[in-house]
């Protein structure tokens, strides 16, 4: 159990600035029984991260359309603008910074200039406890703690499926939120969708 304790620390401590990657507006869940402290309905605006592959082009300026990787100082490079920060952006963030930045070179009109995330390499999220296959799982769009849990192979017969946790570093804070995995597994709609967040950790006691 130590082991599994100071791995949970290393993962939050690694990825603790990746639960900000995504905008949320959130209504707390009151009354479900499903879980405590877990937040539905979350409307989640993609943010840039290490490692996703952009696809960025210029109206009229084809010779400037680059397929690029976002590097792990968070910088992307393009021409004419160098270095320009990307994580922790939302695609039309970096679309505006780019066309300040190309505006100084040449003539830009606002939407002229394109970003499209063709891969996301940044929404990992950690399993660990009484799953048969505890590990870090890689997502490619938004994804709820059922996913997670069957990307771990579901629950061992050993697990405490009432008290299962999600860890996670919000403005520097661990959150510990709990939930009933049975309870889940039978809700209906928006019950059932309890999202996860890039560098979240899901704790199977």
């Amino acid at each position: 159990m130590l082991g599994v304790i100071v791995m949970i620390v290393a993962l939050l401590t690694i990825s603790g600035c990746a639960a900000n990657m995504f905008g949320m507006n959130n209504d707390e869940q009151q009354g479900s029984g499903v879980y405590t402290s877990i937040h539905k309905n979350a409307i989640m605006e993609y943010r840039i991260g290490p490692a996703d592959v952009l696809s960025i082009s210029v109206w009229n300026h084809k010779e400037m359309d680059q397929t690029v990787t976002v590097r792990p100082d968070g910088h992307i490079s393009f021409p004419l603008t160098g270095d320009i920060q990307a994580v922790g952006l939302t695609p039309k963030e970096l679309q505006n910074e780019m066309e300040k930045a190309l505006g100084k070179y040449i003539a830009i009109i606002p939407g002229e200039v394109s970003v499209v995330v063709d891969a996301v390499h940044s929404y990992k999220v950690s399993v660990l406890g009484e799953v048969r296959l505890p590990g870090q799982f890689e997502f490619q769009s938004q994804a709820t703690v059922l996913d997670a849990l069957a990307e771990a192979g579901g629950l061992t017969e050993f697990a405490s499926s009432s008290n299962i946790q999600i860890l996670r570093m919000n403005g520097g804070t661990l959150e510990k939120n709990r939930f009933d995995y049975q309870k889940l597994i039978k809700a209906d709609g928006s019950a059932a969708r309890i999202l996860v967040f890039p560098g979240d950790v899901i704790l199977v006691p």
